[in-house]
């Protein structure tokens, strides 16, 4: 079988978006063009070292073909044709880009892995997703959309979080993204408003503890990995008690990485159950495929709330990386490669596809 991984560099998005800032500069005739991303802006795309190891994996059973899902993606896909698409890529600019690849794939009748493009869509932007939960009564933190320029609602209950509203692997949510005063929340409102170009979506604050929890296969099949627990007491002194950018890019290092991190987490089986029980009804509801990566906190009872839902999950390959779905896969009796084959197998047993089976 043959299978074009998909990637986004973080050497090609940076390319791609300096040619993009380059010719808004030539077409408005502005010496210094738009203002620079921000520093964060490159946090969802993938390092080398994840790139050659994924390739790696897929190598032990397939012909793989590498390709940066860059302007040329569509007409190199349609050239190799290939038998499936390993999808990671995540894309750059506004809220659909993790849907792009699967939208090119579907165009091109290419099988892919993971969700299709209206999944990934509804999962990025947080509202979207929270209403559909909401619907279906999975709970989920209060929440309140500000757009940019718009006044902060009163309504808003304190203290809570803000975030942007389509952005993955902790974009945006910093350790000042805490906000426990009407004035500390209007300021981080104009400031992430400022920097990402978009709403933010503000949520009630949970003060129970947190989890994450990889997920692989399909709907009535699921895997649900061991859950792992964010510690949130082993942080710097002076942090707040959310995983933070600080606490994922910056604190936390292979060379000193932060013993935040318990797999499997210490719960009881009811709560174990109550966990898993949430987060199965999630992937069913939001039509999650072959994998995905979902964070639950709990609230001030004790009962869990459904976060954030990453269908393109992270998959760091170091183990000192602390990249929390390979954590849990390992837990489970998975190598790495294992996890990645896993994710073809199923993938390529829903498309009716062939498969090579077991693990490596």
């Amino acid at each position: 079988m043959k299978i074009a991984l998909l990637f986004s560099s973080k050497a090609g998005m940076a390319a791609s978006l300096r040619r993009r800032l380059e010719e808004t500069a030539v077409a408005a005739n502005e010496e210094d063009g738009d203002e620079p991303p921000p520093p964060d802006a490159f946090a969802e795309c993938d390092s080398d070292e994840t790139i050659s190891a994924v390739a790696a994996a897929l190598r032990k059973r397939y012909e793989v073909i590498p390709l940066e899902s860059d302007e040329e993606a569509y007409p190199r896909l349609r050239e190799t044709c290939p038998d499936l698409v390993f999808n990671i890529s995540e894309r750059l600019i506004g809220p659909n880009r993790e849907a792009h690849i699967p939208t090119l794939c579907e165009i091109l009748d290419i099988p892919y892995t993971g969700s299709d493009p209206l999944t990934l869509s509804l999962c990025l932007d947080k509202s979207r997703a929270k209403e559909i939960l909401s619907y279906h009564g999975i709970p989920n933190p209060a929440f309140w959309i500000v757009e940019p320029g718009e006044p902060v609602p009163d309504a808003i209950r304190l203290p809570a979080i803000v975030k942007p509203l389509f952005e993955g692997s902790s974009k945006g949510i910093k350790n000042n993204s805490f906000v426990g005063t009407p004035e500390e929340l209007s300021a981080r409102v104009k400031e992430v408003t400022g920097i990402y170009k978009q709403p933010v979506i503000v949520e009630r604050f949970l003060s129970g503890r947190e989890f994450t929890v990889g997920v692989l296969g399909n709907v009535p099949n699921l895997e649900i990995l061991p859950i792992v627990e964010i510690d949130h007491s082993l942080l710097p002194k002076g942090a707040h008690p959310i995983y933070s950018y600080e606490a994922k890019w910056i604190w936390d290092t292979p060379e000193n990485p932060l013993p935040i991190f318990k797999c499997p987490a210490r719960i009881t089986a009811g709560l174990k159950e109550d966990i898993e029980k949430i987060v199965a009804d999630t992937c069913r509801i939001l039509r999650i495929r072959d994998w995905c990566r979902i964070d639950v906190r709990l609230d001030d009872e004790g009962r869990p709330n459904i976060i954030e839902v990453n269908p393109l999950p992270g998959i760091l390959p170091n183990p000192e990386d602390n990249s929390c779905l390979p954590k849990a896969a390992r837990t489970a009796g998975y190598s790495y490669d294992d996890l990645i084959l896993k994710v073809v197998e199923e993938s390529s047993r829903r498309w009716g596809l062939e498969p090579r089976g077991g693990r490596s």
